[in-house]
Order: C-alpha cells, then structure tokens, then sequence
C-alpha cells in the first residue's frame, strides 16, 4: 500500500508530523512479544478470521495496517481505537457490525483507508467518523443502510473515493447529506441501491470535483441534469439489467459531460432514441464505451458507438452473438480495442474487421471458435490477441501470417497441437500463452522462431520430455513455464539457446534426474513436487547447478520417491549467489555439514518436514547472512544449535511441530535481530525451566511470538492442556540451582572443619560434649533430688557378679557399714531402665563402675557410666570411681574413661595390681567413699599404668 493509491499526509502540518516520529522513535522494538489473537508482519497486525467479538486491546501503537476482516464484531465502541495514533489502514470487512458508537474513530488521526464491506449496519448516524479529517478511502458497500444522519460525514473533509454500494438508500436526499461535506470527493460509487430517478438539483447545489460516479444496477427510471454540477466527471457508469421500466436521459446542456470519457451503459434498459441521445451527449469525448449485457437493436448499437469520432475501446460482452458478419463491426473504423469476450461467436467472416485497421487488441475469449478465424489476418497492426477458452483443436501455419506486430497471443484453454511453422511469422512476439492445451509434443515448433519472446507459458499440458534444442530459436527468453507436465526426461542440451532465462518452473512433473549447468542467467528456479532422490550420501561427479552463478531462488520441495533420502554434500556446488533455498518435505534423513560452504549469501532457508533429528552450528557456519529459518516437522529434539550458530542477522524463525519443550535463554539471545519466532504446536514443559521464554514472551518489545496465548503445556501431566502463559512463576523467583549450590558448600565447608577440628581437638570437643549433655540431664533432676539414700551405686556387667557378690559387697556392706545400690536389689520393678539408672546415680553419693572387657561392650553399663560422667562434668563433684577388674590398654577404652583420665587420673583403681595386698586395695578404696565430693580434695589411690 502506497502513497500513490491512498496518498499522504499534509506534510504541511506539524503537530501530526511531530506525532509519528515521537511513536516511531519511543516505541522501537528493543526485545520480543506476542498477540492473543492476532499475528504482526511489517507492521500490519493481521487478526483476520479469528472468530473475535472484540477488537484486540494488546495492538501495539506502531501498526500502519490493522485487518479485523471475518470476524463476528458486532458493535464498535467509542474507546476502541484509542492507541492507534499512526494507523493508515482499518479493515473491518465481513463482520457482524450493527452500530457505530459516536467518536468510535475519532483517534485515528492518521486513518487513510477504512474497510466497512459486508456489515449489517443500517444507518449511519451522528459523529460515526469523527476525527477522520485525513481518511482518504471508505468503503461501506455490501450493508443494509437506508438512512444516513446530516453530520456523520462531516469530518472526511480529504476523502477522495467512497463506496457504498449494494446497501438501500432509496432517496437522492442521503447522497446529498454525504457530499456537502466532502469537496475533495473524486471517486463515488452508489451501485446496487434503490434509486429510481436522479435529479442534479437534489444531489447537490454545487459543483462537484467528481471524476467517476457509478450508479450502475440502480432501478433508474429518469436520468436528469439541469446544472453542470459534474464539471470533472471521467467515468460514468450506468444500467440495470434487471430492470423492466425504460429508462428517460435528459441533460439539457452537452457541455455538461464535456470531460466524459469513458462510460458503461451495461444492461442498461431503454429505447433506441435514449440511447442515441445518451450517446451524443458525450459524442465528443468519449474513449471508451461498455456495453456489455445489452441483446437488442445490437446493430444499430454498434453503428451509434462506433460514428463517434474519439471512441478507441469498446466492450461488448454477454451479447449473445453467434456470427460476427462482414457489415457488423464496419463502422467502427476507429475503435483500437475490441472485446467480443464471453459470447458464442463460432462463426467470424473473413472480412469482419476489415475495416478496423487501427485495431491494436482483440479479444474472443470464452467463446466456440473452432478455429483460429482467418479476419486476423487482415488486422497488420494487431498488437494482442487473446482466444483463449474457446474450442480451437489445430493451428496452421498461415493462421498467424502478416501478424508481424503482434506481442501478446494468448491460446490456452484450447486443445491445440503444434507445428514447426505455426509461429514462424510472429517475429515482434512477445508473450505466448499456451497452458491447458493438452500438448503432448512441441514439434519443433520454438527451434528457428519467436526470437523476441519474452514469456512462454507451456504449464498444464501433458509434455513427457524435453529434447534437445527444443527452445534454441528462443534467443531473448526470460520466463519459461512448464509446471504441471508429465515430463521425465531433460536431454542434456534441452534448454540450448536460452541465453537470457532467468526464471524456469518445472515443479509438478517427474523428474527424476537433472541438470541446468546451460543457463547461465538463470535467477530463479523451481523444482517442487518432482521424484528427484539422492538415497546415499556420496558426492556428486555430475553437478545440477555448477555453472548456475546467478541463481538467487531454488526450490526442490515436495520429491515424492519411495524410501528416505539424503542431499549430497556438492549439491549446491556453484551457487555462491543463491539467496533463498526451500528442501521442505524432501524425507531427508541427513544434512551434511558442507552442504552450504557454497552458498555463503544464503538469506532464507527452508527445511521443513523433514526426518533430520539434529542440526549443529557447523550447518551454519557459512551461512551468517542468513535472514529467514524454516526448521518445523523435522523431529527436532533441541534449538541449542543455535547459541554456537552465530545467526546474529537472523529475523524470522519458524520451528512448529518439533520435540523440543524447553526454551532457554542463551538459546534466543544468541539471535539478537529475531524479529518473528513461530512455535506453535510444541509440547511444552511447563516448569521453571521455561520461566524465562515465558517472561520474556510476556515482557517484551521485539520479537513477535506468533499465536504464543496459544501454547499449551503437555508435561507433567498435572499442568497438560494448560497455557504456557498461565504458568504461575512466583516459585521460580528464587534461583534453585543457586540455594543448592550455597547449602552443599556450607554443608562441604562444615564437614571439612569438623573433620579437621575432631582429628586435632577429639579430647576437647568430647568435653565440650558433654558438659552441654551432663548439664542437660542434671536440670532435669537436680531440683527433684532427694537425700542420698545409698553411699554408692554399683555399675557392674553380669559377668562379673561373681567378683561383685563374692568380693566387694562383703567387704564394702558387710566390714566398712556401707549401704550400696545393686541392680537385681534395689531397682524398682515396673519403671524403665534408664530412670531406675539415673534415680540410682543421682540416689547415691558415689558411683562405682566395675571395669572389665565385658563391661565395655555392655550398651546398658555404657549407659550408666554416661549418666554418672554428666553428673560428674556437671556438678564438678568427684562422684565416679572407677574399679578396673583386668588390665585394659587405654586405645581399647571408650571416650568416657579418656574423659574421666583427662580429669582426674587419681581416681582409677586396679585390681590386677593390688592382687599382692589385697587390704591396701579395700583401704583405697574405703578412703575414695569417705571423700567428699569436692574434686580438689586429696586422695591417695592407685593409678592404671598401661598404655
């Protein structure tokens, strides 16, 4: 769209020109975003047939074009548009639409070209195109508006074309309400309404820069002008074929359409001497008549249009004519351009136009013609001849002669069949159309001839081959097509000759082999939909395109063959300017990283729906200009090729229908122009591990995500079905890996330091142990204890009872008087263990551990030797004595009796030792029960030597 069909802004008025370079500037894309409903494509937000009942809120304010169209908009509100400051064009065709609030438009200041068609509106009313002071074009046909208020018009003082067309306006009063308002109107269509008459004076009381007014298809019964209120008009269009009432032409001045100069009367319905009248009114001016439809008083039609001096074109289709005499087109001496178009012509005499000599285009198409009518021949400056769609079945040689001139024949839709001569006078040709002609061989027919064509359409027949030198006499050729063949074969100099090509379409056929290394020239390139397969990837010793400098456009999509296939590395060998390659659904299994070292321009890339698995960066290696990516349908189980590709130049990436469902960060950042990324129907991973694309699809302002409201989400399964961008991500806004990295060292740290300080400080921190513990259990019990009931508690293993009941209770209850605490005596039945255990220490002034081998493996003794240590390290009360049955090396002795040595090693008695005097022992151990408790008191024991 451009400014030549919907013009420009006044440049003469500031405010408006500061305004779009301020939105321009302040809103330059600098990240990525996406659309609910709608897709953007340089700068058009494109929301067609998306079933909305709501225009979008989310379009950024940087849209020029804006296309609602097939939606099921019923209303538009005021406040809809508020945004869209540098809009140009609105397009709200085929919708629902019945109302137009007021003001619904009145902040698109920069609206140009508003599109209303196929709407259900009924009546336009008060201020429904406020604020539209530079709309340009409006469109309102296909509607049901009968009524239009004084002042809904009143702000498209610019407005050049409107077209309101197939609604119902029935009165000459609602055009006159639309055009006061419009001085700068060129173009106005009212076709299709219900107007019966019109009358100048209630159209308008003014002159009007009018230059097309259609009023076409209107029940017109009087056609009146009384005042040159058309000063400008060009074109005029007017006639009902479905009309019954013969139409009245009265306009009293002929100066009043003096400018006329082309006018369509199709259809139209009246008498002879209206027409006459009609046609004289314009008699000077006119250039251009169409009177298609019209299948009464033909002849003296013809004769009418035709004594008009200036007339050089004129239409006469639909008129139901079957023979083209000798007399019917004789006067029309001066007519350049005939159409004959869309009648049953079969027969045209020979000398039909021969008095046209000034004919230049002539058109029979959609016609019975047999045969290509020998009255050609008579027209020496022809310069177009279409016959297409007709019934021509053989073309002879001389059917063409003396068309030397003749730069465009257009032939298809015929079952014609070649001969090497049928061209040969043809010498100016320039386009040939020969498509759907069920050709199955060329005859020879383009080797000596048509050395000035320039565009040869052969599509749509049923050639098989192409053999040598087909095409040698086609010197200038630049455009060759052949889609749509049966061909198989291209013999190796099929295309000999074509010095200039630039542009061959083979696609639909059945290649299997190829080869083009003769068309030097050659830009573009199309080989779709053929059987071409590599099945094993070895290099080529023959190269397709070795020679082929100039390509700039390859496509091989589409290659039906059974079995997979790859693309050898050399295939593209010799392309070093192709700038767009497209191998979509070729089943290629393997791409080999060489494949493009010789296509270092390569812009866009295409190669969808394949079987390839995986990409690497060294794909792309040679490729850094690259623009466009298509990689959707190719199995692809990650994007992280691309963070090491170097895309930087990369803008449009379209990846659909992969395996991938994670989008991670470096991944997108490693492409810092992507302007479009397309990832729809990806199985994404809703999870933390998506929490930035997710983010970043929310957040920002560069990259289109196209249809990313639609992502769904397909693992884990808790979340299946739901959009990726409901994805709640308040639990991923602590960084997991971070925690866990900081607690494992912590944990490391504190492992490491209690290793080292247990290996250089184990006595201390044992100590430390339990002084906290001993502390611990005496609070439990020092504020309940009782009286000391017994002098001491014997702590004993069973084993040694013996020793217990035989030795030390006689001597120390039975000769000393002292009262001791046995377990099988004096526990209480029924209470635990542990605080039978305790309440006997914390009961007793002295604890007595009987020490022996057994009694260190014992897990009850180790329990009572516990209690009584926390008691000691607690209270600093010299509480324990400890009574070694054996000789105990100190490495065997457990960390409580280290302790009890590190603090006082007076207090440990030996058995063994005194085994020589026997009283001494008894004596020490007397002393030890009568101390007190106060560990700095004297006492004379024996000491454990050993180590």
């Amino acid at each position: 769209l451009g400014p030549e069909t919907v013009g420009v802004l006044n440049c003469s008025d500031p405010c408006i020109t500061f305004l779009l370079l301020y939105i321009t500037c302040v809103s330059a894309p600098v990240g990525g975003f996406f659309l609910e409903s709608c897709h953007l494509s340089h700068n058009a937000a494109i929301c067609s047939d998306r079933h909305l009942k709501l225009v979008p809120k989310d379009i950024p304010p940087t849209v020029i074009s804006f296309d609602l169209s097939k939606n099921q908009i019923s209303r538009i509100q005021a406040g809809t548009f508020t945004n869209l400051l540098v809009l140009k064009d609105l397009n709200l065709h085929q919708n629902q639409i019945l109302k137009i609030d007021n003001g619904s438009f009145s902040n698109l200041i920069s609206l140009q070209k508003l599109t209303l068609n196929n709407n259900r509106l009924v009546k336009l009313g008060q201020g429904t195109f406020d604020g539209l002071s530079n709309l340009l074009e409006l469109r309102l046909n296909t509607n049901n508006i009968a009524a239009v208020s004084s002042t809904a018009f009143q702000s498209l003082i610019r407005l050049k074309l409107l077209d309101i067309s197939q609604n119902h306006l029935g009165t000459m009063k609602n055009l006159y309400m639309m055009l006061q308002h419009m001085p700068q109107l060129q173009q106005f269509t009212v076709r299709r309404n219900k107007l019966k008459h019109f009358y100048s004076w209630e159209f308008t009381n003014h002159s009007l820069d009018l230059q097309v007014l259609d009023l076409s298809n209107n029940p017109i019964r009087d056609f009146r002008i009384t005042n040159n209120i058309f000063p400008n008009l060009t074109c005029l269009s007017i006639g009902d074929p479905f009309s019954v009432i013969k139409m009245e032409w009265d306009v009293k001045n002929k100066t009043f359409l003096r400018q006329v100069s082309s006018i369509d009367i199709s259809g139209l319905h009246t008498t002879l001497q209206v027409m006459e009248e009609l046609l004289e009114t314009v008699n000077t001016s006119l250039t251009s008549l169409a009177a298609n439809g019209i299948k009464h008083n033909r002849t003296k039609l013809i004769n009418l249009a035709c004594s008009i001096p200036t007339l050089s074109q004129f239409q006469f289709r639909r008129g139901n004519l079957r023979i083209i005499t000798s007399d019917f087109l004789k006067p029309c001496v001066h007519v350049t351009e005939l159409d004959l178009s869309e009648n049953h012509i079969k027969t045209i005499n020979e000398n039909a136009f021969k008095s046209m000599e000034k004919l230049t285009v002539l058109r029979l198409s959609q016609n019975k013609l047999s045969v290509v009518p020998s009255a050609i021949q008579t027209l020496q400056n022809l310069s177009e001849l279409d016959l297409s769609n007709n019934l021509i079945g053989t073309v002879n040689c001389h059917d063409f002669s003396n068309q030397t001139k003749l730069k465009e024949l257009n032939l298809k839709n015929n079952s014609i069949t070649l001969k090497d001569c049928v061209f040969k006078d043809l010498v100016r040709l320039q386009v040939l159309r020969l498509q759907s002609n069920q050709i199955t061989d060329l005859k020879g027919a383009f080797k000596s001839s048509l050395s000035n064509l320039k565009r040869l359409h052969l599509n749509g027949n049923k050639l098989k081959a192409i053999r040598n030198g087909e095409f040698n006499g086609l010197k200038s050729l630049l455009n060759l097509s052949l889609h749509q063949n049966q061909i198989e074969t291209l013999d190796k100099y099929s295309f000999v000759g074509l010095i200039k090509l630039t542009d061959i379409q083979l696609q639909s056929n059945a290649l299997k082999k190829i080869t083009f290394n003769l068309l030097a020239n050659l830009r573009r390139l199309d080989l779709s939909d053929n059987r071409i397969q590599y099945p094993e990837n070895a290099t080529l010793t023959e190269l397709p395109f070795s020679n082929l400098s100039c390509l700039e456009e390859l496509s091989i999509n589409a290659q039906h063959h059974r079995g997979k296939s790859t693309l050898p590395s050399n295939f593209l060998q010799g392309l070093k300017n192709l700038l767009r390659f497209s191998a979509r659904n070729c089943q290629l299994i393997y791409l080999d990283k060489d494949t493009f070292t010789y296509t270092p321009k390569l812009e866009r890339l295409d190669i969808s729906s394949n079987d390839l698995q995986t990409l690497s960066p060294e794909h792309f290696a040679p490729i850094r200009n690259l623009k466009s990516l298509y990689i959707s349908r190719i199995a692809l189980q990650s994007l992280d090729f691309l963070r090491d590709a170097k895309l930087t130049k990369l803008k449009f990436l379209q990846g659909r229908h992969n395996q991938y469902s994670v989008i991670t960060e470096d991944v997108i950042k490693s492409l810092p122009s992507l302007m479009y990324l397309d990832l729809k129907y990806i199985s994404f991973y809703c999870a933390c591990d998506n929490a930035w694309f997710i983010n970043w699809t929310r957040n920002s302002k560069q990259t289109l995500v196209n249809g990313a409201y639609n992502y769904s989400c397909n693992y884990p399964d808790n979340f299946k079905g739901k959009k990726l961008l409901d994805l709640d991500l308040k639990p991923c806004l602590y960084d997991v890996n971070f925690i866990s990295f900081v607690s494992t060292s912590c944990i490391v740290c504190f492992v490491m330091v209690g290793s080292f300080a247990y290996h250089l400080m184990r006595l201390q921190l044992y100590c430390a142990y339990y002084l906290l513990l001993s502390w611990l259990f005496d609070s439990k019990y020092k504020n309940n204890q009782a009286p000391h009931q017994y002098d001491a508690f014997i702590s004993y293993n069973y084993h040694d009872e013996p020793w217990v009941m035989g030795e030390l209770l006689p001597k120390l209850e039975g000769e000393q008087g002292w009262r001791l605490c046995l377990h099988h005596r004096d526990f209480q039945p029924g209470r635990s263990i542990l605080d039978n255990i305790t309440d006997a220490i914390y009961g007793s002034r002295k604890t007595i551990c009987v020490i022996s081998r057994r009694y260190l493996e014992s897990e009850w003794c180790s329990t009572e030797i516990q209690a009584a240590s926390y008691r000691l390290f607690d209270q600093k009360k010299d509480v324990l004595i400890l009574v070694f049955l054996e000789d105990i090396p100190t490495y065997m002795l457990s960390p409580f009796h280290r302790m009890r040595k590190l603090l006082k090693r007076q207090t440990y008695l030996s058995w063994p030792r005194a085994a020589g005097q026997p009283g001494v022992f008894w004596e020490k151990l007397r002393k030890a029960l009568q101390t007190g408790n106060d560990p700095s008191e004297e006492n004379v024991l024996l000491t454990l030597t050993g180590t």
